[in-house]
């Protein structure tokens, strides 16, 4: 199976597959690029001072989520991997509302009922994350198939890591998705370990795309450090499943840069040289180089934007750290459109006991 690309690691592109964007939407997808990688760096620090609680970054796979995401509308629906907050962004979440959720503050829509990273925003149509891997692949297929049933014109995306390939809702839910041929589109972002377990003892497939054939619909190998490539592979499943061509499931190869979460230490599984291999392949630098290059970027006009990145996260977390934390008498909303009688006697005691 031949992997999509469009920008080589050294910022050269064939001009045969460029997707047909504006400038602004290149340039705009180059600052939430930047936005993501500066987020995790600023996070993992906080998370080392003990300001949050817990982290997972994304480092190494800015491309797979903001290319991804940017082929979606506002009213599609995703269910995004605890490692997708670029997709958060892109989708309309403001950063506030990340930091907002890592520190569990009274902003936060989930009052700090879920743990860091979890990510849900009904607002934008991102539904809030379950732990288990792979049980959001369901859940996703289920949203197309009411969306089919309603005849609602939004197409699903859910995105997942390869270890999640290995389990049975994986399996389930791509056949289901065949069968019935939903507007869904699978995106595996490949970032080569399932915490330590590496990609080669996940599957003894070539590649993990094509095993969508086996289900009946199409599987799309991408380079997944290329955010062109990225956005033209979901552009072309997003068109296909809202015409009614079904499913497909988007490959994207990438890397982890770092741990799988602020409690990991990949150090204890991986090579310092298999880092730095991949580090010649960095997203970010490959789509810097391509916008130079193409004269719609200047080193003047990046170093503003970085700055401009780095203001925005400074001022929010100062903002977010001044939130105080939810009231107790939060645990009981969000749950009952009518609160049933024994609930509210807890309530009340609770209340009653603070005062």
């Amino acid at each position: 199976m031949e992997i999509l690309q469009v920008i080589r690691p050294d910022g050269e592109y064939d001009s045969k597959l460029e997707p047909n964007l504006r400038v602004e939407d290149l340039r705009r997808m180059y600052r939430f690029m930047l936005l993501v990688r500066r987020f995790d760096e600023r996070m993992m620090l906080l998370q080392r001072q003990g300001r949050i609680g817990f982290f997972i970054d994304s480092t190494g796979q800015e491309a797979a989520q903001i290319g991804t995401a940017s082929a979606f509308t506002s009213n599609d629906w995703v269910y995004v991997s605890y490692r997708d907050a670029g997709v958060c962004l892109v989708k309309g979440v403001p950063l506030k509302g990340l930091v907002d959720q890592l520190m569990a503050n009274a902003d936060d829509p989930n009052k700090g009922r879920q743990m860091g990273t979890h990510w849900g925003y009904r607002d934008q149509n991102v539904v809030s994350i379950s732990s288990p891997v792979a049980s959001r692949l369901p859940q996703a297929v289920g949203t197309a198939y009411a969306a089919k049933f309603k005849k609602d014109n939004v197409v699903t995306l859910t995105s997942f890591g390869d270890g999640a390939t290995s389990q049975g809702e994986f399996h389930a839910a791509m056949n289901f998705a065949g069968v019935y041929k939903l507007p869904v589109v699978f995106l595996c972002e490949n970032n080569q370990y399932a915490i330590s377990t590496p990609v080669r003892r996940q599957t003894a497939s070539a590649n993990i795309a094509m095993k969508a054939e086996a289900y009946g619909f199409e599987g799309v190998l991408v380079d997944g450090n290329d955010v062109l490539a990225c956005y033209k592979a979901a552009k072309a499943a997003i068109d296909k499943a809202r015409s009614g061509g079904g499913p497909t499931l988007v490959e994207a190869v990438t890397y982890r840069m770092s741990g799988h979460s602020s409690s990991d230490d990949p150090n204890k599984y991986r090579s310092p040289e298999e880092v730095e291999l991949w580090k010649t392949r960095d997203p970010i630098t490959r789509f810097r180089a391509y916008l130079i290059k193409k004269g719609l970027l200047t080193e003047q006009e990046d170093t503003s934007l970085r700055q401009d990145v780095e203001d925005e996260l400074v001022s929010t977390i100062k903002a977010s750290e001044k939130v105080p934390k939810p009231t107790p008498n939060s645990m009981f909303t969000g749950v009952y459109a009518e609160m049933p009688w024994h609930i509210k006697e807890e309530a009340d005691e609770l209340m009653r006991e603070k005062s």
